[in-house]
């Protein structure tokens, strides 16, 4: 799939919550940090749902099942079916039923989510490697998780057992800080046994595909913290994208993303659906200023102005935060191309405090 390569942030006259007719949110990092709501991602769910926005929470972790989060969404403030959630373990399970026959075993190496999304499919999980599984489908299993349930699927593969993976995101937000996630226990089976699982999670198609088929979406927006997962995501669904900057990815980590990272929004958190979103332009009519590349005289959002060249980005200015990141952006992913910015913008990151 060719696709024009993003070289800024886009603006919206309308808040995003109009523009778009479905919030795809993650939820580890957007809505929540270690079962905590995360600042006014409460108010502002609430108020998106009351102006008509479809709300479904697509996340990666196949530890819980959908009832469990909606539970746990509704605990915090957020009103929530089962039906709302959409999880790997859902898509990973199709995957699986798509390739065994129906009521096969599988041996399960992670939480309920995923004994639940498999029965939903018509398979049945087990255990052991020594209960004739015809597949493995590994997914967060918790920090509890015995290692034992490691050398379970190691078994099973080294008898041509195929494996599959909810996802391979390799940490996760906690209250505490930044854990391991599955793709931290996908690599120690992959070590253990040189097999590459099939995996279904986020950014990969099957399941940009569940949550489509499962929502009815057709202006969708998804929301997440992660390049790598809900932004890759996006782009390989040709979907928009809004980055929050409330979980994993923080400002030099935005500047230097190649193009299947870059979100087509940006903001602090989730109030950002409820507002329009400031347009980045051109700085001026030097260089690049005419056909909008920038060029010498940079690019502009609200009070500042961001150039890059000499090896680093430069920002000069005053004004919200969020608009010299917004601008910081345009000059770094102008500059990248079709690569990943290599300019130093430690100073000008540093200048906005981030």
């Amino acid at each position: 799939m060719s696709q024009t390569v993003r070289t800024r942030p886009e603006g919206s006259g309308q808040p995003l919550s109009e523009a778009y007719d479905t919030a795809l949110l993650d939820l580890d990092g957007v809505v929540y940090a270690g079962g905590s709501a995360i600042a006014y991602a409460v108010e502002s769910l609430r108020t998106a749902r009351a102006g008509g926005m479809h709300l479904a929470y697509v996340t990666n972790n196949a530890l819980r099942t959908p009832s469990t989060v909606a539970v746990h969404l509704t605990a915090l403030g957020v009103p929530a079916e089962a039906d709302d959630v959409i999880t790997s373990a859902q898509a990973v399970a199709r995957l699986i039923s798509e390739q065994v026959p129906a009521g096969a075993r599988v041996l399960v190496i992670g939480g309920d989510g995923l004994r639940v999304a498999l029965r939903e499919r018509g398979l049945e999980p087990v255990e052991s490697a020594d209960d004739d599984p015809v597949a493995v489908v590994q997914g967060y299993g918790g920090p509890e998780l015995p290692w034992g349930r490691f050398a379970e699927a190691c078994y099973a593969i080294a008898r041509g057992v195929p494996w599959f993976a909810s996802n391979t995101d390799l940490t996760i937000p906690s209250a505490r800080g930044i854990a391991p996630g599955n793709g931290a226990a996908v690599e120690v089976v992959r070590i253990a046994t040189g097999a590459e699982p099939q995996v279904a999670g986020k950014p990969l198609p099957p399941m940009h595909r569940e949550t489509i088929l499962r929502t009815g979406a057709e202006r969708p927006l998804v929301i997440g913290d992660r390049l790598d997962t809900d932004i890759e995501g996006a782009f390989n669904g040709a979907v928009d994208s809004l980055l929050v900057l409330t979980g994993v990815t923080d400002g030099a980590q935005l500047l230097a993303a190649p193009p299947q990272h870059r979100p087509t929004y940006v903001d602090a958190d989730l109030r950002g659906l409820l507002t329009g979103q400031p347009e980045v332009v051109a700085a001026g009519d030097g260089a690049g200023g005419s056909d909008g590349s920038g060029g010498a005289d940079g690019f502009r959002c609200g009070g500042w102005t961001a150039t890059a060249g000499d090896g680093r980005l430069e920002l000069e200015g005053e004004g919200e935060v969020l608009d010299g990141l917004r601008a910081l952006c345009a000059a770094a992913w102008t500059a990248a191309g079709e690569g990943s910015c290599g300019l130093d913008g430690g100073k000008a990151l540093a200048r906005l405090g981030l």
